[in-house]
């Protein structure tokens, strides 16, 4: 792969908070960050904060503003667009002296970057004229990082008027966070996450600013989050055929993530990229076909050639030679590291309980839980102090949470106007309703468990930006979520900017005590735990769908160890140690896998091994596990 003179990893989306400022932070150093511009409460309160801290005139945009979510996007990026363009002139202006941030901007990047090895030349030359005619070519070199933002295309709720009149599509929350986006003097790109949202998609066609100009330039452009190739070409085609370019295709584990977890029906990361590999050419060629005759109906100018296509991976990566192997055996143009620099409070915004608590974390103490209102599994973290709100308020017979935002009130079923199945209203209106079900007590347990395990996500992963910054927190709900990727269970040390950096450049090692397996077999374990789980919820009898579905999910499970079994040879970067715990590990979940029994009626097991998952050998040969 052709690499550049920039860095070859981003900071994805993470939460409501944690990356909310992170272009103020590191963007000057040339490195890319994602905002999510959802919560436009969150980002008035921080484009408040930052303006008195950079000495601007701030003027409040009051939510009886008519337009007032998409004004707040567009205000605080264009803020944070001054900020970082501020700050990039003022770093290409230093001197190139020890401790200056200058020479910061180039010590994080990667030793085999062009810029960097002639940083390096430059270092070692007596001071003169070559040597400052050679530093006046660096500084031109500087760029700063991309303020990309994150829409979740799920959330995108329909809002009301006082009166509880529905307002036109356009003042739902994505739509009017794509408004600020588009509207804003930003020249980066919008993370679509969670999936294809029709109407969200075509209300791209509303901005010029995703066509491309008379010399074939996007101003603005598209990145899309998917979990698997026929996501890409299905969401690619349709963006294609509105004439817009789809920029990059951001892939993801499905499981070895942070936030909501989308779960492939098997398919493992691996196979995955193997089939991105073999077709990005012939996606880059159909997409382009499709985009210039979606550009010359509209009457736009066609593209000349094909624009760039990315492609980059997320999720669990945790060392220098899986990014190097997902970059050079792949072909990816970057990585993404994310749930690692939660421990960084250089880049991001996690609150100093919660900081705390990471550090001393066990590996249990990372799982994908029920926790979100919109019935997608989310990666939790057990010990975060909203999880403590939550249990308390159980105990105290007040489950829920009182909900002032509403960005994931969707459930009408005691409601005319949706509501959050997370806030106590909600979980009030259904406990009655469970208790005149006539369930017996343990049928009464499970469903209210389940019922209680939703947590108020729009403040939990909003509040650790006020607390770091000491800003006001409305209504006293102080209470914080925080859903990392498992991964983050091998790191532990509070790091800095250039440490993490170090660390993922193979140049340090921040990884802790523990035995950690490649990041391949962390999904592979996660996948086979979450068919487990999957299975373990049947509490009736097993439907020929749902049996289609366990046999087609082991299946590709299957055909995942057989493809890594076939990489292994290819893996040459990995330790002969590395190469041999993931043959055994391989071994072992294929044999599992294979004399895993699945039930076929409830009750068809004895009463002490209802979900029997292996003969007793298979048990035997599946410790490994």
């Amino acid at each position: 792969m052709m690499r550049g003179s920039s860095h070859t990893f981003h900071i994805p989306v993470m939460g409501l908070a944690y990356t909310v400022d992170a272009p103020a932070k590191l963007a000057r150093f040339g490195i890319s960050s994602v905002v999510s511009i959802i919560e436009d409460n969150l980002l008035e309160q921080m484009r408040r904060f930052y303006c008195i801290r950079e000495g601007e005139e701030y003027r409040p945009i009051q939510e009886e503003e008519a337009d007032h979510r998409a004004l707040r996007v567009t205000a605080y990026l264009n803020l944070l667009g001054r900020i970082v363009k501020r700050q990039t002139e003022e770093l290409r202006a230093e001197e190139f002296t020890e401790g200056t941030e200058i020479v910061k901007y180039f010590e994080l990047l990667p030793s085999y970057a062009p810029v960097r090895i002639l940083f390096e030349q430059m270092r070692c030359m007596d001071e003169g004229a070559e040597k400052s005619s050679l530093q006046e070519k660096l500084r031109h070199k500087i760029a700063a990082g991309s303020i990309d933002v994150n829409i979740m295309t799920k959330c995108d709720k329909t809002n009301y008027s006082k009166s509880g009149e529905a307002l036109p599509p356009e003042y739902s929350d994505a739509m009017a966070a794509l408004r600020g986006f588009a509207m804003s003097e930003l020249s980066s790109a919008i993370v679509f996450s969670a999936g294809l949202n029709p109407r969200l998609y075509s209300y791209c066609e509303s901005f010029r600013d995703f066509y491309p100009d008379g010399q074939g330039q996007l101003r603005k452009k598209i990145i899309l989050k998917v979990s698997d190739y026929r996501s890409a070409l299905v969401q690619g085609k349709v963006f294609a055929k509105k004439g817009i370019w789809v920029s990059e295709f951001r892939l993801e584990s499905g499981l070895n993530c942070g936030g909501h977890a989308f779960a492939t029906e098997g398919l493992l990361l691996g196979p995955i990229l193997e089939e991105f590999k073999n077709n990005r050419g012939a996606l880059s060629v159909e997409l382009f076909r499709i985009c210039n005759a979606g550009l010359e109906a509209k009457g736009y100018p066609a593209f000349g050639q094909p624009p760039p296509l990315k492609f980059s991976v997320q999720g669990g990566i945790g060392t220098s030679t899986e990014n190097d192997f997902l970059l050079n055996y792949y072909g990816f143009d970057s990585t993404g590291w994310g749930s690692p620099f939660l421990l960084v409070p250089e880049v991001t915004n996690v609150d100093r309980q919660t900081l705390s608590q990471l550090t001393k974390a066990q590996k249990e103490d990372y799982y994908l839980s029920d926790a979100s209102p919109l019935g997608i599994p989310l990666n939790n973290f057990r010990k975060s102090s909203s999880e403590k709100q939550r249990k308390k308020r159980i105990k105290l017979g007040r489950p829920g949470s009182p909900c002032y935002k509403k960005f994931l009130a969707f459930n009408t079923e005691f409601t005319p106007i949706p509501i959050c199945a997370a806030s106590r209203q909600y979980q009030h209106l259904k406990t009655g309703q469970l208790r005149n079900k006539g369930l017996n007590d343990a049928e009464l347990c499970r469903e209210f468990d389940q019922l209680t395990a939703k947590e108020c996500l729009c403040e939990g992963l909003s509040v650790s930006a006020l607390l770091v910054n000491n800003i006001p927190v409305p209504h006293g709900l102080s209470a914080a979520s925080i859903c990392p990727g498992p991964n983050l269970a091998y790191f532990s040390r509070i790091m800095t900017l250039k440490e993490i950096t170090d660390h993922i450049y193979g140049r340090d090692s921040m990884l802790n005590a523990l035995d950690r397996p490649h990041m391949f077999i962390n999904e592979l374990y996660l996948y086979v735990n979450y068919l487990k789980r999957e299975i373990e919820k049947i509490t009736a009898p097993v439907t020929d769908k749902q049996m289609r579905f366990f046999r087609s999910f082991r299946e590709n499970l299957i055909c995942g160890i057989a493809y890594y079994n076939a990489l292994l040879p290819h893996m040459q970067q990995e330790t002969t140690r590395c190469l041999a715990d993931m043959k055994n590990h391989l071994f072992a979940t294929d044999f599992l896998l294979r004399h895993l029994l699945f039930p076929t009626e409830k009750g068809n097991a004895d009463d002490s091994n209802p979900y029997p998952w292996t003969t007793e050998a298979g048990m035997e040969n599946g410790k490994a596990m």
